[in-house]
């Protein structure tokens, strides 16, 4: 008998323990036809970064107030604010194009800036059809005026005003560095988060040594990158029972998704893999999942979550710190 592979994120019933995480592809119809036809369970789709919401608007605006000084500008066909290619209207399209055409359940994601931005937006794409909504709390603090307290608090009123503005599910995507992630994790919940994604992933700049010049570029994560996932996954999973948890980095093939949910996952999201290897990468990575509980006699792969977390093994201070000057002397270097 195959062993079931269905689950539960966010209160939605899951084909299967695999959701593509957002990255460029899935802003398109038809890559996300193939990934739901690969056996993507949900689909994030592209953050709307407020930034560029703005910036695009800018453009426009800028676009139409100079042409006003030309005759010849009068008659020429000019961009609409309220069509898809512009602004936040771009990413409400696509959640309705979405819904349209695939059968799986569709995340929208959001990064906003201010405070009535978080809603605004939010709300947008909630009644545009989003199954669920992905806050991606992704912010560089690098002004020394703010501190730690202040950034979680930026974060806590964000979550607690889209919880106002929808009603669907709310997960919040993490970054690794809260200094105190057990507490804001807990907090976050307390404001309205049903889900916790971790983690997110921020790209740092390199240097082009022979032109000695900056460069922005997005390293794809390694299955190494999981460590710190498996890590806070085992740790929460204890601490916040009912909250649905999603790893997300490092997630290349299925070993990595049975590591997950073993920890205390629902489900595990792919972005990197997807990209190196296509759509077909879910395919294999859920063929191996289903092989591996097979072979090890299990009968869904429900049964995995959190068995091996914090909570439920005999000694879980390998989570902690503690182990550190043991890792060290034992030679057991990866």
């Amino acid at each position: 008998m195959r062993p079931q592979m269905a689950t539960t994120y966010l209160g939605l019933p899951l084909s299967g323990p695999l959701i593509v995480s957002a990255i460029p592809p899935t802003g398109r119809i038809d890559a996300l036809l193939e990934m739901e036809a690969a056996g993507a369970s949900a689909v994030v789709l592209p953050s709307l970064f407020e930034e560029e919401v703005l910036s695009e608007e800018g453009r426009l605006s800028e676009l139409m107030s100079t042409g006003e000084d030309f005759a010849e500008f009068t008659g020429a066909p000019l961009p609409d604010l309220e069509q898809p290619e512009f602004g936040a209207a771009r990413f409400v399209r696509l959640v309705r194009a979405a819904k349209e055409q695939l059968k799986i359940p569709v995340i929208a994601s959001l990064n906003a800036t201010r405070p009535g931005s978080w809603q605004r937006y939010a709300k947008e794409l909630a009644d545009a059809g989003a199954d669920a909504l992905e806050l991606n709390l992704y912010t560089m603090a690098a002004d020394p005026r703010i501190g730690s307290a202040d950034i979680e608090l930026s974060h806590l009123a964000a979550i607690e005003a889209v919880k106002i503005a929808v009603d669907i599910p709310l997960s919040v995507k993490l970054s690794p560095y809260y200094s105190a992630m057990s507490k804001f994790a807990s907090l976050a919940v307390d404001a309205g988060a049903d889900g916790l994604v971790l983690f997110n992933r921020f790209y740092a700049p390199d240097i082009d040594l022979e032109r000695l010049t900056l460069l922005a570029r997005a390293d794809l994560s390694e299955p190494d990158d999981q460590r710190i996932v498996l890590r806070w996954l085992g740790i929460l999973r204890g601490q916040l029972p009912e909250v649905s948890l999603a790893a997300t980095s490092g997630v290349h093939s299925g070993a990595e998704v049975i590591k997950a949910m073993l920890v205390g996952a629902d489900v595990a999201c792919t972005a990197s893999a997807v990209l190196r290897r296509g759509p077909e990468a879910i395919t294999l990575m859920l063929a191996e999942v289903e092989t591996w509980l097979a072979a090890h006699e299990y009968e869904s792969v429900t049964q995995l979550r959190g068995s091996m977390s914090a909570a439920s093994v005999p000694d879980a201070s390998i989570y902690e710190r503690v182990h550190y000057q043991n890792v060290l002397h034992s030679g057991n270097y990866a």
